[in-house]
């Protein structure tokens, strides 16, 4: 799975933190950053921390190419 964030569209709200802390770090109070290619086995927190996200700054990607463009 790769995971994008979209930094200009992110606002720092970090649900993505609360729901995905082994991926998604706040640094400072508006500085995310991001593990951009998580373990297969986070991806239900991953899929929740998108689906979360305030500004849909979030994108998931399967590697395997069955996801490609997917939006979360």
């Amino acid at each position: 799975m790769r995971i994008v964030v979209d930094l200009n569209r992110c606002q720092g709200y970090a649900q993505c933190v609360y729901l995905a802390h082994e991926v998604f770090k706040l640094n400072g109070t508006e500085a995310l950053t991001y593990d951009p290619n998580p373990d297969d086995a986070r991806r239900l927190q991953v899929e929740r921390a998108a689906a979360a996200c305030p500004v849909q700054a979030i994108m998931i990607d399967r590697l395997d190419g069955a996801g490609r463009g997917a939006r979360s």
